[in-house]
Formats: C-alpha cells, structure tokens, sequence
C-alpha cells in the first residue's frame, strides 16, 4: 500500500460525474457488508435497495466504472469492492490531520471508521497551548506552531477542520499553504480557497434546520387533510331515519317512486 502524498485517482479525467463519485462511497458501504457476511453476488436491485438508489442509477454509475455485471448472476461484491475502492483511492494510505481538537474534533479523533477506509490520523492540532501533549484517542495533541512542519513530514494532502468559525479561514489558509489540497470542513462557515483545493462541508446544523422544515410541512399537511375531513363531515347529506320513511310510506302520504299519492274521485 503507497503513502505518503501520492497522485490523486483519474475520476475526473475519466469523465465519471461528480454525482456518481458522491455515490459510490455508498455503494461501498453496502458492499462491504455482504462482503462481511461472505455474500459472493449480489444483483443489482438488492444492492440499489441496500445504497438507497434506483437500479437504474446504480446500473448507470457502474457502467462509468466498465463494470456491467453478468446477466442473471449479477455483480461480483469482492471485485466491486476492489474496483470502488480504486477509483476512490483507497487502496493507499491517506494522512489526515484534524485541526481543533475541541468536543467535536475528539470525537472524529476517536472514530474508529478512518483506519478502516484507508484513512491515518497522522496527528492532532490544536492552538490551546494547554491541549499540547494531551493525549486524544491515543496520539498526543501537538501545537497549532507545529502545522507546517507536520503536514511536510507526513507527506498530508486532506485536512480536517473542526475549529469554531471565526478561526477556520486562517487555518483554512495555512494548510493550504503547506500543501494541502482537500479539507474536510466541520466549522459552520463558507470557506474561500483557491483553484485546485476541494472543500467538503459538514454542518449538522444545517442538516437539522432541513429536517425542521420537512417536519413542519408534514404537520402542516394533515393538518390541512384534518380540516378536509371535518368539512366534508359538515356538508355530507344525513340519510333520513328508515324508520320515518317507513311510516310515510304506511300512511299513503307516498306513492312507490317517493311522490304523493293520489286517491280516484
């Protein structure tokens, strides 16, 4: 396995969309755990249903891969970890260093998921002096001083910032600085960067306000389906009584079609 800051996959000189890049750490996921449970095929509705896809979509994103799987047999799950995995570089080992070693930035320390995905914590960073030398998920924390020297001696090309959002940009910049070229952003701000650096946001805020709103149209909803219900109750006709039409009809008062009747002279 390469290390160290190695050329970036071809994806994009492939021309595979960015759309189908942002699904296949989820076809990966899926694949993964039938290949956990030694599941040696797997068609491609079964795996669309386990990513959350259509098939189609998910038929269309492996044909960007020249992965067509075989007709009533369906996909080979250890190739097709192998071939994802490639394409999203992770048959190599990636450095990562995590800026801002607050609450949030320990718990990404101590996830245990990187190591698994070809991801190496390669050190902790943190401005409060008071934090250095603090030992976080088994690495001690080093000093934000020590960001340049530590990105060039572990050959680091993705950061991750979980600083507050008034420190990000001028963290932002200095890890460009130093070389490198993708930043996993937890800060709740926009970052500016130059061409050639990629920046993922993570706001959990924002993906909470999101859920607010589905949550309030839905309670809005039936709402409006109750008031329709209680209308419609309103204006449906009451059927009269059968046991008042019956008399009506004893007395005479009704001929057999419902109108009067009439007694010959």
């Amino acid at each position: 396995m390469a290390t160290g800051r190695p050329h970036r996959p071809a994806t994009r000189g492939r021309g595979i969309p960015e759309a189908t890049v942002a699904r296949l750490p989820l076809y990966l996921r899926a694949l993964t755990a039938l290949s956990e449970r030694s599941v040696p095929t797997v068609s491609s509705e079964e795996l669309a249903t386990a990513a959350g896809v259509n098939s189609a979509k998910l038929r269309k994103d492996f044909s960007y891969l020249g992965s067509y799987g075989t007709r009533g047999v369906g996909y080979d799950v250890e190739y097709l970890v192998y071939q994802i995995s490639r394409e999203l570089g992770l048959t190599q080992d990636w450095p990562v260093v995590i800026v801002g070693i607050g609450n949030l930035g320990a718990a990404l320390a101590n996830y245990g998921g990187f190591a698994s995905r070809g991801f190496r914590v390669a050190a902790l960073i943190d401005a409060d002096p008071a934090m250095a030398g603090r030992p976080v998920a088994g690495i001690a924390v080093q000093h934000a001083d020590e960001l340049e020297k530590i990105i060039d001696d572990n050959g680091v090309s993705i950061g991750v910032i979980a600083t507050p959002a008034g420190a990000a940009q001028q963290v932002c910049e200095r890890l460009v600085a130093a070389g490198v070229t993708s930043i996993l952003n937890f800060a709740p701000t926009v970052l500016s960067v130059p061409d050639g650096v990629d920046v993922r946001k993570v706001d959990l805020s924002i993906e909470l306000q999101i859920l607010a709103f589905h949550e309030q149209r839905k309670a809005g909803e039936a709402a409006a389906a109750s008031e329709l219900s209680d209308v419609a109750e309103l204006v449906t006709p009451v059927a009269p009584p059968v046991a008042a039409t019956k008399r009506r009809a004893d007395d005479g008062s009704e001929g057999p079609d419902g109108l009067s009747a009439v007694m010959p002279a």
